[in-house]
């Protein structure tokens, strides 16, 4: 199976940058290719609990409406945990569905992928 990796580091400040790793990722899982997405510095934001309820653009649905669909297609979400102290933010700030992940991880995620895609 084909994988890509998406890289999200926008946050909460580019509400409009938000939503395409999860439609893309969602997009990939419809076509058999198994997507993850890794947050990183401002991206992090995105993932915290209550926080994607609150961004909701022109027709699209809410943030955490396209989260939660994402999760459903089988899209993986990790968070930097580097990321984390960077920004203080307590590893139980976030979604339980996404993974505390380090340095490697995403190094292993972007060496696996046939693809890598930053935003």
């Amino acid at each position: 199976m084909s994988k890509i990796l998406y890289v999200q580091t926008s946050g909460l400040d580019t509400p409009e940058r938000l939503y395409a790793p999860f439609i893309l990722g969602m997009t990939a899982q419809a076509m058999d290719v198994e997507a993850s997405i890794f947050f990183m510095i401002k991206g992090i934001t995105a993932m915290k609990k209550g926080e994607a309820e609150k961004i909701k653009i022109g027709s699209f649905p809410s943030l955490k409406e396209v989260i939660d669909q994402a999760l459903a297609s089988g899209v993986k979400m990790y968070i930097c945990e580097q990321s984390t102290q960077l920004l203080g933010m307590a590893r139980g700030d976030f979604i339980p569905e996404a993974k505390i992940a380090g340095a490697g991880t995403l190094n292993d995620l972007a060496l696996d992928a046939d693809s890598t895609i930053s935003f």
